[in-house]
């Protein structure tokens, strides 16, 4: 990503472990698979087990709080998982865009043939059930919250904080299966684990936040300068160090200490709480494959 240095990025608590075999365990009982990605990371934010641990099971994959991310990267992404045989709906759980449409697209789509079947012997009245998974922090329980038009499920802005599977009916013909969130053991692409961290995936707690916040600046810098520039006010070039560039927006905001010293630790905090609310705008971290690339086995 840039030659910033940054300790290696290891977060598998052990209530992780469980989920894997908790979604193995559970699969006879579901109709399809629904995986939430981070439309901002579409390929970061899925699990690469997620294939495995679910084997041949139909799949959707939703890329929620798409209000966060770049629209014409995320048609990019949707036209991409399309490619590659899933279903993709952009949506947003806090604004509720697409959110309406998700059933009876799946319905739709990846379900069509099961559907036809249990028309055609008399079983349309079954319910149809839906395993919900995803990373932590990407929108699980605000879905289907959002789906169960009440708060069913507890929602909190920290990774990781639904520890057990819960069962949820929507209706007499709907039931999802909301399952903990669950990252991999290693991440062999430290890139991968750095684009997690931007958007809160993992917890901060293990974070070094002001490294974090000097490597998303220069990715900024390079993608988005006007973005940097109209937020923070301030002037920079292709020169600049991550560095540089936290101490120019700590000092334009005005965070400084004792002996005219920049609060660097505080200016990395706004930054990179602003980019999570979208206050820098619409930014997506990272682009389809190209086509030469294969799919996800």
């Amino acid at each position: 990503m840039d030659n910033i240095d940054m300790k290696q990025i290891q977060w598998f608590p052990g209530h992780m472990a469980k989920t894997r075999r908790l979604i193995a365990s559970n699969l006879s009982l579901v109709d399809a698979v629904v995986e939430i990605v981070d439309a901002r990371t579409p390929l970061s934010s899925q699990n690469p087990e997620m294939d495995k641990m679910t084997r041949n099971k139909p799949r959707a994959v939703l890329l929620n709080k798409c209000d966060l991310a770049d629209e014409k990267t995320t048609q990019l992404w949707i036209n991409y998982f399309r490619s590659c045989g899933k279903e993709a709906i952009a949506i947003d759980c806090k604004s509720g865009k697409g959110i309406k449409s998700i059933i009876s697209s799946i319905k739709n789509t990846v379900l069509k043939e099961l559907m036809e079947k249990r028309q055609r012997s008399g079983m349309s009245t079954s319910a149809v059930r839906l395993m919900i998974v995803g990373i932590p922090n990407v929108g699980k329980s605000s879905l289907i919250n959002k789906l169960a038009g009440s708060k069913r499920t507890k929602v909190e802005d920290r990774p990781g904080v639904t520890r057990t599977k819960q069962w949820v009916k929507l209706d007499n013909n709907t039931e999802l299966l909301d399952m903990p969130g669950v990252l991999w053991p290693k991440f062999e692409d430290q890139d991968v684990a750095v684009r997690l961290a931007f958007t809160g995936a993992i917890s901060d707690d293990i974070l070094d936040i002001e490294t974090l916040a000097m490597k998303l600046l220069v990715y900024l810098a390079n993608e988005y300068p006007d973005s940097l520039k109209e937020r923070y006010k301030i002037e920079f070039t292709s020169e600049d160090t991550g560095l540089e560039l936290l101490e120019k927006v700590g000092k334009k905001r005005g965070m400084m200490i004792s002996g005219g010293e920049i609060n660097t630790e505080r200016a990395a905090i706004t930054i990179l709480d602003e980019f999570r609310s979208g206050k820098l705008g619409r930014i997506t971290l990272e682009s389809p494959p190209q086509k030469e690339q294969l799919c996800q086995e």
